[in-house]
């Protein structure tokens, strides 16, 4: 059965996004409190999705993770795990905005790769917003290790050993922090298909990897 607090979320992120692209009406919007949408049966929420993807059409693509309900995922034009949907999100270049139904790092990890230099430049200079219907949606894997405990272990690190010999190894499920700090250090993003070879990566130019 369809879930209307999740729909209710997805059908209020639309209303955000029309409020931020112009409409053929250009009619005054106001996306209101959660609670209003909560309160309304799935069938009306439903409708008001599907009213509000008319009239934007292809200017904004929605993109369901596949642990969300069948209430959600019926309104998504793509469906898959977090990297492959952000993936086929950065090959779209038609849309103007992105709702992303996961959780606050998937939406962070479209946001990477949809906005590329190289993607923003292909757009003629424009960004894609990709907005999260439940910002307060997290993962208890990516909350495991916080930007502030990493930066204070790789302190820690360089007061016995030299950091120059670790590479600093995340797991896609984490925050965008904690990518850029890889980044920063000459470390490297892993999924799941391809944490081996990462790692034999990772060894074979340091002695050490910190994987967080």
């Amino acid at each position: 059965m369809p879930d209307g607090r999740r729909t209710g979320t997805t059908a209020r992120a639309y209303t955000v996004v029309m409020m931020r692209l112009k409409t053929p009406t250009n009619e005054p919007l106001s996306a209101g409190p959660l609670d209003a949408y909560r309160k309304l049966d799935d069938a009306v929420l439903a409708r008001r999705i599907d009213e509000v993807r008319q009239r934007l059409g292809s200017r904004v693509l929605i993109l369901g993770h596949h642990y969300q309900q069948d209430g959600v995922i019926a309104h998504a034009d793509l469906r898959g795990d977090s990297y492959q949907l952000s993936k086929s999100a950065a090959e779209r270049t038609d849309c103007e905005a992105i709702i992303f139904c996961g959780v606050h790092f998937m939406a962070e990890t479209a946001d990477i790769l949809v906005n590329r230099p190289d993607q923003i430049l292909e757009r003629g200079g424009n960004r894609v917003d990709v907005v999260l219907p439940d910002t307060a949606a997290g993962c208890s894997m990516a909350d495991m290790a916080a930007i502030e405990q990493v930066e204070d272990a790789w302190a820690d690190l360089g007061e016995v050993i030299d950091t120059n010999d670790i590479t600093p190894v995340t797991y896609i499920n984490s925050a965008a922090s904690l990518k850029a700090f890889c980044g920063q250090h000459g470390g490297i993003v892993c999924t799941s298909s391809n944490a081996r070879a990462v790692l034999e990566w990772a060894f074979a130019r340091t002695k050490r990897v910190l994987f967080f």
